[in-house]
Order: C-alpha cells, then structure tokens, then sequence
C-alpha cells in the first residue's frame, strides 16, 4: 500500500473565521478556538457538515496571520503557529518563539489507504500523560495504545484497548506543556516514540480526517481546564451518589435488596446506594422487572426509600427479539435499530439471547429510549447504569458493514456507550423534571464528561489492580472525567480480607465509592470479613462521610474548572521528575489539599515522595517537610494520606446517608502554613437543579498566616445552609485555642486564631 504524502501547498485563503490551505492531494482548514487553542483539520475529501460528539464550542472567527514565502504565521497572545509551505508542515510554539510541537519534517502528516497518521518531531526530555483510560504508566513515552472500545474482561497492566476512547493527551518537555485532541471516532493509534528510535512520535486514525486540537496553555491545569471548556464539563452530580455504593451481580430478590440494606442501618455502617444487576429483569429484557422475584418494586423502593436509600439499577443496550415485548415491537415498528446495508436489522447474542441494538446516533431513537425509562422511575429509581455499551455482543465481533444512521460500525463504535449514556441522561432528567439523575457508563468518548460518570470495568481481586484502578482514575481525570471510580474489591475473583480493607481506604479517596462482586464470588458486604475488619472499613467509610462536605465543594470545582477531584501529581507538579517513578506515580491528590499514597494490602511501611512545602499526616498531624521520599507506617488501620499546609477542610459528623440531618455543625480544620490559601466552600440541596437559578451556598474560606485569621466572606446564592454553626479545628498551630464554636451566619466572618 502506497505512501501518499501531504504535498506542497499551492494555494490558501481566509474566509471568515477559517484559513484554508491546499496542496495537490489534499485540503487543510486551520480555526482559532480561544488564544490558547487552535485546530487543524487535514483532509482528502472534507465532508459536511461538519460536527463533533465532543466538541460543543465555536471558533472565534476572523483572526490575523502573515505570509512568507516560505510560511503562514498564526500569532494569538499565547500561541505561534508556523506554516510551512513546502512541504505543509504545521510547528507549534509559544508566543515569545519556544517550541512546543512540530511535525516530522520528513514525514508529517500522510495517508496508507484511508488511516491518516501525522509524524511529530520527539524531543529528548518529552513526556506524555492522558488517554484516559489506559492500562501501564504514568507517563506514556516508550509506549502505543489503540482506541477501539472494547469489553476487556480481566484486563491487566498491560491490556489495550479498554473499554473507552480519550484521544487527548498532554506533552511535556523543556518546561513547557502542551495538548492534543485528536477528534477522530475511528480506531484511532497514539505512539509515543515506541518504536521510532525516539525521533517521533504519531497519531493517527483508520479513517476519517486528521483533526486535531491543540492546547498551548502553559500549566497542566489550565489545559485541562480549556479542554472541558471545548468538549464540556460535568454538572452537578446527585449528592447520595457520593456516598458508599453497594453493588452485586446479583442481588436476587427484593428481599435480599431489602434485607443488606436493612443490615447496614443495624449495623449503622453508612450507605446511600444499592443496585440492582441485570436479574431484577424479567429474562433480561430491559425496562421490565421479574414478576416473582421483584414482584412489587414500588413497594421494595418505598422501603430503601424510608431507609434514606437510593437505587440503581442496570440497563444494557441488547434489546430482545421476542414478539409482544414492548421495546422491541416499538424498536421494529418504527425503524430503530441499527441494521445491515440492506435493511435487515443487525442481531447479535448477549444476555437476553438474540437482541437488536438501538441506533443512539438518531435523534428520534434516543428521545425514544430515554422515555421508557418510566418503567424504572414511576416506582423510584433515580439512579441508571449503562453497562455492555462499547456495544459488546457474545463474540465481540460485531460486522463493520453494521450501519448507524448514515456511518458504519468503524467510525462509531467508539462513541455508541457516550451515545448511549447521552440518551439516558437526557430522557431520565425530562422525566424527573428538577431531579438530577445519576447515570453510570463503561463504554465513553471524549465529552461524555456531560451526561454521566464512568466506572473502570471488570477488574479483579488483587493489589496490581488495586493499584493499576487508581492510575486509571487519575488518567481519567486528565481527559475530563471527574466522577469515576472501580469497583472496590475487584469484580472478579476473590480479594483477601487484607485487601479488602485497604481498598475500602482508598475507596473512601475515590470520586465513586462502590463495592461491587462477580456472580459466584465471596460476599463483599463490609460485615462479610469478621468483626475486626468490619470495624475498620466501618472506620474508613465514616471517613468518607465526613469529609462529604469537602468533596462536595471540589465536585463543584470541576463544574467550573474541569480539575478532576483525584489528580495525578503531574497536573500540580509536572516537571517533579519523582512522581513519574514507578514507585510513587500512584499517589495523587484528593482535590486540592490531600495527598493519598496507594499501598499494597501486605505492607505495614512504605516509602511515600511529598513534594515540595510541608505536609501533615492526616491520621496523626505530624509534619514532614516535602521534597523528600519518607519511609512511614502504612498498617490497615492507616492508609498513608497526607494534608498540604495551609491546608481549609470542611468535615462533618458522621451520618449514615447523605440524606441524614446531621448536628448542623460544619467543623472547618485548617493546618498551619507559611501562604495565604482559600477554599471554596460550596453546598445546594443535592437534589435538584435548583442551584443553575441561584439556588446554591457558594463562600471563600481563607486563612492569612500573618494576620493570623480564617475568614469567611459573605454568602453567595440563595440556598440555606444546612449548618447553623462552625467548629474552627487547627492542627500544628502553637495555640492554646484547638477547637471553638461560632455561628454560621451569612455575612463576613474574621476569626483571629
């Protein structure tokens, strides 16, 4: 197969806010998004129109360029881009002339076939983290991952592909940062200098058009940041969705849905959610409920109800061929499934048996799916999981000729689960009018950040995938996805008691906190591994429901930054070079004050890397200063966490659901530190949308070292607080004053420590 290469160009024009360039083979389109990011857009054949499933921005029109005779220059405030001309080349640098990304000069960007690759230049000290969710290390270099959605059942460290596409990743080298966002749904291959004697690297699709993002902010941060504000953030999630999560497959009856959830209010073991896997169905066919053994799930959802419990319950998307049921009669009447070239719907085996697929990428189907989901919420439910969706079908082989809409299998079957989860979302907010749904998906692409969480699939039972899960949670973080989480314990086979409790521990630093168990496997429920442990992982999530406020708060912060609340040391500290070690690249920050350092079940000391500034044990406020690797205890009683100086943290007592009343005391804990440092307290009812009208309680807390005062400034939004008092808490203070009590009124507050 030939080499077709990019050409020479032969003539460009600006029209509007698009500067097109073309060369004998083909046509390059180059917009300006923002100062910081430009896209580019190289293609044999542009077809209209011209859309994105991530994407949600416009570019800002006409911008200003020069010519030479050897280039085309893109000058914005923070970004150079250098055109040349012969051949087209596209060289990326700061303002002030610093390189950031170019193009192999001998290669740039090509065609073998349809797949399109783009050959950049690789420089010497030149990382890469991002992909998302991807298996092996923190940093990408000397690695190539394929994007092709994927049920990657017991998936190790090294398995590609998984089950979602992330193609964006961020570059750093010479001081500098940078991004890229190849928007591109086709399988789609990213190498970062694996195999090309580390002179380049390469991106690159199977088809479709060489386009692509890039980022040029400097800080790991503010490229995140702008690459939510391009492909969208997440809203505000249902605030009993993050609180502890008991999931099986399954759960088999009402009675026993009833019967663990009654057993953690005896116990009092805090919880808000249960699930329910695919046996609540009636033969697994989806939006109905087994008439023996969910006979009454009104009745089962008054009680969770009653018990401050919320349910989730699974859908996939195989819909049943079987005459008389309501989703696939509808499904065959009025044209929705995808289907073969010649019309005949396309059937593929999964749990039901023989199923036809719903075809998300039309409008009318998913206004269509998201409707029936009243058989769910008319008796309760307000919580959705979208499993089986990258679509898996008994074989995993669905035909590429499949069609969905007016596209073929190749170019959307990494977008189906996003596809699928957008319909979800959007049919069950209709139908709960201002509740928020919480809706969960294993298959994603890059923006589903907008409608749903995602969890990491089908893990298993050991400390490598305790450990691999939580790189997995910070890569996602990286491209997007806040609210994310594994499946505490793994799914499959069975953890020892020993890594059951500390992946509780580090479950309670996890964005979503969910146990959840193969069929056949052990019982997971925290009173399943004797009394010892129970009390322990009883300990760690009355953790987790303390600290509800704080996480809270950072939640919303990812509405409005799209920082991920577990964030890999490199978005703060990009150019430490310890935290790429092998070592210590799964320690990570739990939103912006906590540093967690993730131990194997069967160490009792472990070395941890602090960066720079001084920190504090959480467990027993002791100081350390950072820059430095400590060796300390890490016994199951206490997993290694650790608070930045100058560190606000909001807690609260301990609750047994996010729906419970609580003291109405919010216990503000402040550690010394030598900076001035705020935190933005953030609280709504948790429910509803109310807080997109103002219906919120938005504050900055700060503390000034040398004035030595916390102040709290004047409330913003009209929600009423749940709190009617604060409890200032200090730790490594030389002060007789501990701990006070003081009203929580909602003008300034100034505390002299």
């Amino acid at each position: 197969m030939e080499v077709e290469i990019l050409g020479n160009v032969k003539s460009f024009k600006q029209q509007g806010g698009l500067l097109t360039i073309k060369t004998i083979k083909a046509e390059a389109r180059v917009c300006v998004y923002s100062p910081t990011i430009i896209r580019v857009n190289i293609s044999r054949r542009h077809s209209a129109p011209d859309s994105s499933y991530a994407v949600i921005q416009q570019p800002i029109g006409k911008f200003e360029f020069d010519e030479s005779a050897d280039a085309i220059e893109i000058n914005t405030p923070a970004l150079k881009l250098s055109i040349n001309k012969s051949p087209l080349r596209f060289n990326f640098s700061t303002a002030d002339g610093k390189p950031l990304s170019e193009d192999d000069s001998r290669f740039g960007t090509n065609w073998q076939g349809e797949r399109v690759i783009t050959y950049r230049k690789l420089y010497a000290d030149e990382k890469f983290i991002g992909l998302g969710e991807k298996a092996g290390n923190l940093n990408r270099r000397g690695t190539s991952y394929v994007n092709w959605n994927t049920d990657a059942v017991d998936y190790n460290n090294k398995s590609d592909p998984l089950y979602k596409t992330f193609p964006f990743f961020i570059g750093l080298h010479s001081g500098l940062t940078y991004g890229l966002f190849l928007d591109n749904t086709h399988k789609s291959y990213f190498d970062f200098g694996a195999t090309t004697d580390d002179e380049m690297s390469w991106f690159g699709a199977d088809g479709g058009d060489m386009n692509y993002y890039f980022f040029g902010a400097q800080g790991v941060a503010k490229i995140i940041e702008d690459y939510t504000w391009l492909t969208g953030r997440m809203e505000m999630p249902p605030l009993w969705s993050l609180g502890y999560q008991q999931c099986r497959w399954s759960y088999m009856s009402a009675k026993e849905v009833l019967k663990i959830a009654k057993t953690f209010r005896k116990k009092k073991i805090p919880a808000d959610v249960m699930y329910c896997d695919i046996d609540y169905m009636e033969g697994f066919k989806i939006f109905t409920w087994n008439k023996k053994t969910f006979a009454n799930p009104r009745a089962m959802m008054n009680e969770l109800k009653a018990m401050g419990f919320h349910l989730v319950t699974i859908v996939d998307p195989g819909i049943k061929i079987e005459d008389g049921y309501k989703q696939y009669d509808e499904g065959v009447a009025n044209d929705y499934f995808a289907k073969y070239p010649d019309g005949e719907n396309y059937t593929g085996y999964v749990w039901p048996g023989r199923c036809h697929f719903p075809d998300f990428f039309r409008d009318d189907v998913r206004e269509w799916w998201g409707a029936a989901f009243t058989a769910l919420t008319d008796v309760g439910v307000d919580g959705f999981w979208n499993d089986m969706n990258e679509p898996a079908a008994w074989g995993q082989n669905i035909p590429w000729m499949v069609k969905f809409g007016d596209k073929y299998m190749p170019e959307v079957r990494n977008a189906y689960g996003m596809q699928m989860a957008r319909a979800t979302y959007e049919g069950t907010r209709k139908i709960l009018n201002n509740k928020r749904p919480f809706v969960l998906t294993r298959a994603a692409y890059a923006g589903t950040q907008r409608y749903s969480a995602v969890w990491t699939g089908d893990n298993t039972g050991t400390d490598e995938h305790m450990l691999l899960g939580q790189r997995l949670v910070n890569s996602l973080g990286i491209t997007g996805i806040s609210f994310t989480g594994v499946d505490i314990g793994g799914f499959s086979a069975n953890p020892t008691p020993e890594l059951m409790v500390r992946w509780n521990s580090l479950g309670v630093y996890t964005p979503m906190f969910r146990n959840h168990a193969i069929q056949g496997s052990k019982m997971r429920e925290p009173w399943e591994w004797g009394d010892v442990n129970e009390q322990l992982i009883k300990k760690d999530i009355e953790q987790r429901y303390k600290l509800l406020p704080y996480i809270y708060s950072a939640f919303h912060q990812s509405t409005q930054t799209g920082l991920p609340i577990s964030r890999t040391l490199a978005i703060e500290y990009p150019f430490d070079e310890k935290v790429y070690f092998e070592r210590f690249q799964n320690q990570f920050m739990f939103g912006d004050a906590l540093l967690v350092s993730p131990v194997e079940s069967d160490k009792v000391k472990t070395d941890v890397y602090l960066p720079n500034g001084d920190w504090y044990r959480l467990s027993t406020g002791e100081k350390h200063k950072g820059g430095k690797i400590v060796n300390v205890a890490s016994p199951l009683t206490d997993l290694p966490v650790f608070v930045k100086a100058g560190a606000i943290i909001p807690m609260q007592s301990v609750t047994q659901s996010t729906a419970a009343k609580g003291d109405g005391i919010l216990q503000i804990h402040v550690w010394n530190g030598k900076e001035t440092t705020e935190f933005v307290y953030y609280e709504d009812d948790g429910l509803s949308y109310d807080y997109e009208h103002g219906g919120y309680y938005n504050r900055t807390i700060s503390f000034d070292p040398k004035k030595k005062q916390v102040s709290l400034s004047e409330v913003e939004g009209t929600f009423p607080s749940k709190y009617q008092q604060i409890s200032l808490e200090l730790h490594g203070f030389e002060v007789s004053m501990k701990k006070r009590l003081f009203d929580f009124d909602s003008g300034l507050i100034e505390i002299k420590i």
